[in-house]
């Protein structure tokens, strides 16, 4: 049954880690391990020297364990075997004594060192420990707003829960586990009974517990309040939901449902959006807002349309770990251009105010002189697949390079179409469709060759950028990716996945600019 459980537990967590993690059978052989260990004391005559290597090499492998293996990631996997092996090797190491003379009063030191009283306590109460330190840090990093607890809110956390494991021990644990021997009943006033320690020590521990429960509900609604304002995508894990860091990184990816939701896709939008901070199609007033390092002295200017604005969440990520701030110039179907007669894409309607807009925002840059302009390179083809560079695009980079400003020029993402109509990957899903069935070959939606390499000799200050193999595979491009839905509507990139885009974008940057 050890056997089975252990083999079931490594397929498990092949397959699904965070499953495997909860599931009883998968975790049944670190207990039957135990037992059998209680097997073999009997035979157990090692001499005394031999019992002090192993508890010692048991008890480093033990206290190792926290520094060199992810629990939460690895058990219950094979690596689960250092710490419940030590384990068992640890207990083997003081057990069965009596076998042998030169051992019968005599204990090895590892064990001599955990028998010393106040690590005998702090034993019996690390079951109480287990269950109070867990609530207590994930209601201090919500409370917070961190990720991870830092050293000095560790050690509080630690030492609450320390405090609140010895009150349950004594209070709750010890009395049903030990009862007094029966005794004559004596009434004793209630005024008498409220002054005793222990029934006051006891009822703040049970005022704690149902606070806590009380305080688990408040948090269950917290979270479907931020589930619901697309605040809680923002803080999904990337262990859980790698999103590009599948197709890039080639990590594993577990089984979970889609994030954002079909519900949650609409909303899932860049920062610029949820502030104004983009021109909508009848407005051509020129909109600058800063994100990223606001007080960083390097900058990017952001420019163009949505497409160059769906960029932002993750440069502004990256803005704020590599010190530049992120300047936006942004309006709706208006990508830089020199275009005389702008269209909107898709309807081909006259679009005047992006011309007049371009106009102003090109002037506007070339006073401001950033450092870098971040915007789309190229668009996709009207009558035949693949995208292409609009030689309308050619006149901007002209302007640029006379006036020295380097441009990172990022190949536009795909934009879904089936049978000349845009496709919202989101409503496909919806009717039953699946991550592939939902998708686009990729050789509809982009040519073998970024087109943008071909005017770099001619303009050396393009800088081209390239995340295709971050959006699809080398023969599609999928609805969802690593547990993430690529898309929130037909041709523009949910802020959850672009967020799993930041690594890599920040690499690519990186080279071109050699900041970092």
């Amino acid at each position: 049954l050890t056997v089975a459980s252990f083999g079931y537990a490594i397929i498990a967590h092949q397959s699904n880690q965070a499953t495997a993690y909860y599931n009883s059978f998968a975790r049944g052989w670190e207990l039957l391990v135990g037992a059998l260990a209680g097997a073999l004391v009997p035979y157990i005559c090692w001499p005394m020297w031999l019992r002090t290597v192993l508890g010692t090499v048991a008890l480093a492998a033990i206290l190792s364990c926290g520094a060199l293996i992810n629990g939460v990631r690895e058990f219950p996997g094979p690596w689960a075997l250092v710490p419940v092996g030590a384990t068992v090797l640890f207990i083997l190491a003081g057990a069965n004594r009596a076998s042998r003379p030169g051992t019968r009063d005599r204990i090895p030191l590892p064990n001599r060192i955990l028998a010393a009283a106040p690590l005998v306590t702090l034993g019996a109460m690390a079951y109480s420990l287990y269950l109070w330190h867990w609530p207590l840090l994930i209601f201090w990093l919500s409370y917070t707003g961190h990720r991870h607890a830092n050293f000095i809110d560790g050690a509080a956390v630690l030492l609450l829960s320390g405090v609140l494991a010895y009150l349950t021990m004594r209070l709750v644990e010890d009395p049903l586990r030990y009862h007094a021997p029966a005794h004559p009943a004596r009434t004793v006033p209630w005024r008498n009974r409220l002054r005793r320690p222990t029934i006051v020590l006891g009822s703040v521990v049970a005022l704690l517990g149902v606070t806590l429960t009380a305080t688990s509900f408040t948090w269950r609604e917290h979270v479907t309040v931020q589930r619901a304002g697309g605040k809680e995508l923002s803080g999904l894990s990337l262990r859980d939901y790698p999103g590009a860091r599948a197709l890039v990184k080639h990590v594993r990816v577990p089984k979970l449902r889609m994030r954002p939701t079909v519900l949650e896709a609409h909303k899932d939008l860049p920062a610029s959006t949820k502030d104004g901070c983009i021109s909508d199609f009848k407005n051509t007033t020129l909109i600058n807002c800063t994100y990223g390092d606001q007080s960083a002295t390097r900058t990017i200017a952001l420019a163009g349309g949505s497409h160059a604005e769906h960029w932002l969440t993750a440069l502004d990520l990256l803005g704020r770990m590599h010190h530049f701030k992120v300047v936006t110039y942004l309006k709706m179907g208006c990508p830089l251009s020199t275009e005389e007669t702008p269209l909107i894409m898709g309807n081909n309607a006259p679009y005047p105010q992006c011309r007049q807009w371009v106009g102003q925002t090109m002037a506007k840059l070339i006073a401001d002189h950033p450092d870098y302009v971040f915007t789309t390179s190229t668009r996709p083809w009207n009558v035949k697949p693949g995208d292409v560079m609009p030689a309308s695009y050619l006149g901007i980079w002209q302007t640029f390079s006379d006036n020295n400003i380097p441009v990172l020029a990022m190949r536009d993402t795909p934009w879904l179409v089936k049978d000349g109509n845009p496709f919202e990957p989101a409503d496909c899903l919806a009717k039953g469709g699946n991550a592939q069935s939902c998708g686009i070959k990729r050789s509809v939606v982009l040519s073998d060759h970024n087109p943008t390499l071909d005017f770099v000799e001619q303009f050396p200050l393009l800088k081209p950028l390239d995340m295709s193999d971050a959006v699809c595979r080398p023969d599609i491009c999928r609805a969802v990716e690593g547990n993430v839905l690529i898309y929130h509507d037909a041709h523009h990139l949910s802020a959850t996945y672009m967020r799993t885009m930041t690594n890599e974008l920040g690499r690519q940057i990186a080279a071109a600019t050699g900041w970092w």
